[in-house]
């Protein structure tokens, strides 16, 4: 199961986060120093160790949670695609700020000065995320696998919760307070699903993130919260009936696949794109118009 097209095409906040966390993993790996990582009662409360502090955002403690890690949060892409990457950045930060927040309470609460109690790494992010994948991405297929019933979404959730269990009660923490985030962020605590960055910080993450092969980047404007229900070709081509198209575009597979991934039908994302002339942005207000009638 993907997110759509391959790559991190229309994604360059998720490219960013995804290029960082590896970074600051691999570096401190060579170093030596990652079982440093992660945060105990001392790092918050006594010593106010500022670089544990970023670094926990960022870096993962050993090579399995990376791997896991990192495959997560290139699937999440999907919803930088969806919401576009302003809000998405808004999701990153207010993800990680209440995860954090939910975490220092969790420490306070359990008052352990002698172990590190969180392991390090975007747990925040990653278990928000899963708030809105349980949601508003669709199961589109069913299949067996020695006689258990399993969902394109199985392997997303297997993986979770092999991240989730990683290092027991240091990654078990962390990923509830991740989930907890994400359910904040879905009740619309504070009206932060309109809350949006000044463009030129989104700008500047499409400019430091190296350019990608495939479609030029949109931002397809839809709400994390709820499903987008299917629309038939009927519908689309009801609202668009006035639209008359010089000549006739084949959409794009990759363009359908990012359409169909937002839980648009697969047919009505065709008929959008052929009046949108193969447009990703206008295919999506197209549909999102139907919607409305």
């Amino acid at each position: 199961m993907n997110g759509g097209p391959s790559g991190f095409n229309n994604a360059p906040v998720t490219k960013t986060f995804v290029i960082a966390s590896a970074l600051f993993t691999v570096f401190f790996g060579i170093q030596g120093r990652s079982f440093k990582l992660g945060l105990s009662y001392q790092d918050i409360f006594r010593k106010l160790s500022i670089w544990k502090l970023i670094t926990s955002v960022f870096a993962f403690s050993s090579t399995p949670e990376l791997m896991f890690g990192l495959y997560l949060l290139y699937y999440f892409r999907v919803f930088e695609r969806q919401i576009g990457s302003n809000k998405y950045s808004v999701f990153i930060l207010f993800s990680v700020m209440a995860s954090f927040l939910f975490e220092v309470m969790a420490v306070a609460i359990l008052k352990d000065p002698t172990s590190n109690l969180l392991t390090s790494g975007p747990y925040g992010l990653i278990f928000a995320s899963f708030v809105p994948f349980f949601f508003d991405i669709p199961v589109s297929t069913w299949f067996r696998i020695f006689g258990v019933r399993f969902s394109n979404k199985s392997f997303i959730y297997l993986a979770g919760l092999q991240l989730l269990l990683s290092s027991w009660k240091r990654s078990l923490l962390p990923g509830i307070c991740g989930i907890l985030a994400g359910s904040l962020y879905r009740l619309n605590v504070f009206h932060i699903r309109k809350a949006k960055f000044p463009e030129f910080i989104t700008s500047f993450f499409s400019c430091v993130s190296w350019p990608s092969i495939g479609n030029p980047p949109t931002t397809p404007a839809r709400n994390l919260a709820g499903n987008v229900p299917s629309y038939t070709t009927r519908q689309v081509e009801r609202t668009y009936a006035s639209a008359v198209a010089s000549s006739a575009i084949e959409p794009s597979e990759d363009a359908v696949a990012t359409l169909v991934s937002m839980g648009f039908d697969q047919n009505s994302a065709r008929q959008a794109l052929v009046h949108a002339r193969n447009d990703i942005n206008a295919a999506t207000n197209i549909l999102l118009e139907a919607q409305s009638h």
